[in-house]
């Protein structure tokens, strides 16, 4: 098991990168400079944000809206929900992005799991469907970069996952086979399913309460799916 494969493809946001506590870092601090002295309490802001951000993108997964308008209509209707004038919503969009790109927080023991990796010759690559000014920097100031050969983005390849066509990019840029590859991801229906859908086994290392979804929904016989509680265990399996 440990010899078959080779080329290891890994999600970045709350897989290696804490998006979780990074994200609310850099909003708490985007909302104060914004809203200094406001009443309404951030964490009643977040909550309201994170419930429009995750629908949009949701829609921006499955190609049903576009980065600009993600960008543009998920500060616009949390100020809009939440009665806030003041601030414009690309404005505090490029606020925010900037100061999460600062935040160096890890998933526990991904930097150790990396090294391990690194030590046993695997190559290493990023699939994300983050956006293209944040993700190099994210990487770059957190310490991940040195350790991946190729940075995948979904900005860059015009397709979000699950798509196949991310997959089948990656794959081919990087001079993989389906079967000497490996996806390592936190999102059951877009790192997981999207992967087994194009043919690649695959490590669900969930990160939320959510656990496994019901009879590993989405996804077939015909790849291995591996499930570990953290991201350290992928040791117990290359």
């Amino acid at each position: 098991m440990r010899e078959h494969y080779s080329h290891i493809f890994f999600d970045l946001d709350n897989t290696l990168w804490d998006f979780e506590k990074n994200s609310k870092n850099a909003m708490r601090i985007a909302f104060q400079n914004f809203f200094p002295g406001e009443r309404l309490a951030f964490e009643d802001f977040f909550t309201v944000y994170s419930a429009i951000n995750d629908h949009l993108w949701d829609e921006y997964k499955k190609r049903n809206i576009q980065k600009k308008a993600l960008i543009h209509q998920r500060f616009k209707q949390t100020f809009d929900e939440c009665a806030l004038s003041g601030a414009g919503p690309e404005e505090m969009n490029t606020f925010y992005l900037e100061e999460m790109a600062k935040q160096k927080d890890l998933k526990p023991g991904a930097l150790g799991t990396l090294q391990y990796l690194k030590n046993k010759k695997y190559t290493l690559h990023i699939i994300t469907n983050g956006f293209r000014e944040v993700q190099h920097r994210k990487m770059e100031n957190s310490g991940l970069k040195p350790f991946f050969t190729n940075i995948f983005i979904s900005e860059d390849v015009k397709v979000p996952k699950p798509g196949a066509e991310i997959f089948e990019y990656a794959i081919k840029s990087s001079n993989a086979r389906k079967s000497e590859s490996l996806m390592v991801g936190d999102d059951w229906s877009v790192d997981i399913v999207g992967a087994n859908r194009f043919g690649i086994d695959s490590v669900y290392v969930p990160t939320r309460e959510t656990g496994l979804p019901p009879h590993k929904t989405g996804v077939g016989s015909k790849n291995r799916v591996y499930i570990y509680n953290k991201i350290s265990e992928l040791t117990l399996l290359l």
